[in-house]
């Protein structure tokens, strides 16, 4: 029985919604009874979305409570009380098809709720092939909509989405339906067709910007990991405080 129900809890995959259980609280965070013979522990920084210092601020012996897996280690299940997102940053790649929502219209470009932490940014020259002067003129909010991701920049919150990259080029489009007519006027509007493809032009001073903003970004870098030291190094001592806890206080499986 002990060895079947081990088995269940190992197959239990990340971001899986649970109702367990609190049988016991620690200053680093709270066991649970998710029905498992390996037991739920949530640390004290996955109890809720706000920052808090007392475990019980957020959770009594007893509650019941919604929990999503986060991983399953040989001794317990680590959970969170934090709805994880349909897509974690480290998730997202460049050129990945996703489909969203457009939640917000701005004349430079729309933004698309795609499951992410932020919204994604559709500009106006990534709406469609050809020129799009605002892109009211091909989205509302509330549409749903098939985007790939361009680019992602976790330090900045932001995410880069096309439209018209998962969208037929327009010389597909003359091949699969091909017009008679006076050869030099199809010639005519083939080129005028690739002018209108390629969008307004950026301004040639925005890669040297970009290459000003990763100087910048790399010499921020350093003060980024010595906060990122003490934050580990305090998250560390909570999480041996509640093993310690674990070990002493749960009772031996039989």
């Amino acid at each position: 029985m002990v060895a079947n129900e081990t088995a269940q809890a190992s197959a239990l995959e990340p971001k899986t919604k649970l109702t367990g259980k609190v049988v016991k609280t620690t200053i680093g965070g709270a066991i649970v009874d998710i029905g498992q013979e390996l037991p739920g522990v949530i640390h004290i920084s996955q109890l809720s979305k706000d920052h808090i210092t007392r475990v019980e601020d957020a959770v009594q012996i007893g509650q019941e409570v919604e929990v999503w897996v986060r991983r399953v280690k040989k001794d317990r299940v680590e959970l969170t009380m934090v709805e994880p997102l349909e897509l974690e940053w480290r998730e997202m790649k460049p050129e990945m098809v996703v489909k969203g929502k457009v939640v917000r219209m701005e004349s430079y470009g729309a933004f698309v709720e795609i499951g992410a932490e932020r919204p994604g940014l559709i500009h106006v020259s990534e709406v469609a092939h050809g020129y799009v002067k605002d892109p009211s003129e091909m989205l509302k909010v509330g549409e749903e909509v098939e985007v790939m991701i361009l680019e992602v920049n976790r330090r900045k919150k932001q995410i880069r989405l096309s439209m018209k990259a998962v969208q037929p080029a327009p010389e597909e489009f003359m091949s699969s339906k091909p017009k008679r007519g006076r050869g030099k006027r199809s010639k005519n509007a083939a080129a005028m067709m690739a002018e209108l493809d390629e969008g307004p032009k950026e301004p040639e001073h925005t890669a040297m910007e970009m290459a000003w903003q990763a100087a910048l970004e790399r010499a921020d870098a350093r003060k980024k990991r010595q906060k990122k030291i003490a934050k580990e190094t305090v998250a560390q001592d909570q999480e041996e405080i509640l093993a310690r806890t674990l070990e002493q206080r749960l009772p031996t499986g039989s």
